[in-house]
């Protein structure tokens, strides 16, 4: 930057302009790489002051309100050294720029250099707010780029915090000397979210004035001029203020407040458009709580579909991996380890035939019959016969079909590894019992690194009622490791090639002796992660069990 200025000036600026100039470049360079963590664009040039502008890339993520954090000081340093400041959001980035006016003699020297070809300003006219130009002319001229962006914006945002914070960003100071957002929860309590001022060295003041007189809740549409905020540092202050209920689908989501200081206050033109501002606000508040509420039933019913804890087997140690696919609701895959009485502890690793809500209804239906079967004190194959007896019943049939018809699907069908394991005294390892229902595999592992596959295939279940099922037992002495996956460990994908092609889980598996359960599910599910850059498309559920 100071080469830069000597360059355009002769004699060079004054030291204040230099130093204070290094000094908000430094600042806002660094705001922007620990907050925004993109790339950074820093704009020097002149236009009516020597004007600074920092952009990340990272739009949709806005400036934090908390300020001094990580041992920075925010934007204060920027209020203060700076004559006039302000955000401006696009596209794709998002830029702090600050204007340092020059001192009178330097700008009888400075030798303005030429101007930038004029960018597509995509919400304001100019960087730098100048409200000669009528709200009438801008709206006109402005206000379709203005709300196309700020729609595009406030759409990525999925929590209603940054939803107020970015709106009240958006307005300030390009609209409004100030802006406030006041949210609405169902059934609660107003909550202040979001104050911002155009000068950051008042915004505590503000919020504690305006936190004095919540609004109510309405859903008659329409903004209306309100009292301005008598705030601690300005109590003479005057100016047009607005109050704007957000309103979506017939529910008052909050309320957005904004002011303008000085005589011309607000005309009739800006409060339409603050209006039509305001309705996207809130139908993105809307969304941003539709997904938390969908999250919440995610969650609760992910926490449904897993099973409770379990506590150590005698003489088998297990480690369990269970990872949805990101995005979903729950997972297609389950896993299930109970003690099932007479000292017989039952497992099982199933996989539906899809992912998502729709997969996990059918998982809803087996665990619980599965667990049943086995209490009861049925053996593994008969515990897989009338399981899927239960899955081809017509009740069953009747719910798989109707949550396939959610996307046009066939039936669900699952696969399933379930078994038995019985410890021996201590020391001297574990009887196995299990079969593969249309499921990968098990493999076991000797510690002088031998792998064998564990069980034989058999058919899918819930296809046909008349399907008969067998198991297979073994020993597993100490230090003996068994496997089991589903097809998302398998069936890893990169280009035509799948994780288990020419036994790849099985070599995998082999540099795994001598470790713990929980090292070897660690290792596995490292190595299909790094299988292929791109994140896995399917659920990942894996169980290990090694005898001691």
């Amino acid at each position: 930057m100071r080469s830069t200025l000597a360059a355009w000036a002769a004699p060079c600026f004054g030291e204040r302009v230099v130093d204070d100039g290094t000094l908000l470049i430094s600042e806002l360079v660094t705001n922007a790489v620990v907050h925004a963590g993109t790339s950074v664009d820093v704009v020097c040039r002149l236009d009516a002051g020597l004007v600074i502008e920092v952009s990340d890339h990272h739009p949709a993520r806005v400036v934090r309100e908390d300020r001094g954090d990580e041992g920075g000081r925010g934007l204060h340093l920027v209020a203060a050294l700076s004559d006039e400041w302000g955000i401006t959001y696009r596209r794709d980035r998002k830029t702090v720029w600050c204007r340092i006016d020059l001192d009178h003699e330097e700008e009888e020297t400075a030798v303005v250099p030429p101007r930038r070809a004029p960018e597509a300003q995509l919400l304001a006219p100019a960087l730098v707010p100048a409200r000669s130009r009528s709200d009438a002319e801008w709206i006109s001229r402005g206000s379709a780029s203005f709300l196309a962006e700020a729609s595009d914006l406030l759409a990525g945002q999925l929590d209603e915090d940054n939803v107020a914070s970015l709106a009240a960003q958006l307005l300030v100071p390009r609209l409004a000397d100030w802006s406030a957002v006041w949210l609405h929860p169902t059934g609660g309590v107003p909550r202040l979210s979001r104050v911002w001022h155009c000068s950051e060295a008042r915004i505590d003041a503000l919020h504690t004035a305006l936190e004095k007189a919540p609004p109510e809740p309405t859903t008659r549409p329409g903004a209306r001029r309100t009292d301005w905020p008598a705030a601690e540092d300005a109590p003479d202050e005057e100016g047009g203020a607005l109050t704007v209920p957000l309103i979506a689908a017939g529910r008052c989501h909050g309320t957005l407040l904004l002011g303008r200081a000085g005589q011309e206050g607000l005309s009739d033109d800006l409060i339409h458009f603050v209006e039509d501002f305001g309705r996207r606000v809130a139908l993105a508040l809307s969304t941003a709580r539709q997904y938390a509420r969908q999250a919440m039933i995610s969650t609760v019913l992910q926490r449904g579909l897993l099973p409770p804890a379990t506590g150590r087997i005698p003489g088998v140690e297990h480690a369990v991996i269970y990872e949805p696919l990101a995005g979903d609701w729950v997972g297609g895959d389950f896993y299930d380890l109970f003690p099932a009485g007479d000292g017989r502890w039952c497992f099982a690793l199933g996989d539906v035939c899809g992912n998502g809500p729709e997969a996990a209804s059918l998982t809803g239906i087996a665990r619980p019959v599965l667990r049943l079967l086995a209490r009861e004190g049925y053996g593994v194959s008969d515990v897989l016969d009338r399981l899927n007896k239960a899955l081809a019943d017509e009740a069953a049939t009747a719910l798989i079909g109707e949550t396939a018809a959610w996307d046009g699907g066939p039936p669900r069908f699952l696969s399933l590894l379930y078994g038995e394991i019985v410890p021996y005294a201590p020391g001297y390892g574990a009887r196995c019992t299990l079969a593969s229902a249309g499921h990968p595999l098990p493999l076991a592992l000797r510690p002088d690194g031998a792998v064998r596959t564990a069980a034989a295939p058999q058919m899918l279940l819930g296809i046909s009622d008349n399907a008969r099922y067998t198991s297979e037992s073994f020993d597993l002495a100490p230090g003996d490791t068994l496997l089991c996956v589903t097809d998302g460990v398998t069936e890893r994908r990169r280009g035509r090639r799948q994780f288990d092609d020419d036994d790849g889980l099985a070599a995998v598996l082999r540099g795994c002796a001598g470790l713990s359960a929980e090292k070897v599910a660690e290792r596995i599910r490292q190595a299909v992660y790094d299988y292929d850059d791109a994140p896995p498309t399917d659920d990942l559920a894996l169980l290990v069990l090694r005898a001691q």
